[in-house]
């Protein structure tokens, strides 16, 4: 019954993401491959330091 409660809540609270998908099929998927990739090259330096360094590495690579 809990689990039932917990994943109607999930629905009602995310009822818009989900008819966003049915009218215009639109997704986040572009942001999250995005993020994925920020996250993918961050461990390969594993870690950062000068922020800005990073920053401007991330623009010449994936802008």
């Amino acid at each position: 019954m809990i689990k039932f409660i917990r994943s109607n809540l999930f629905i009602l609270l995310k009822k818009q993401n989900i008819l966003n998908y049915f009218y215009n099929r639109s997704t986040n998927a572009s942001a999250e491959s995005f993020n994925f990739k920020i996250k993918a090259f961050r461990t390969q330096f594993r870690g950062v330091r000068n922020i800005e360094f990073f920053l401007f590495r991330l623009t010449n690579i994936y802008a």
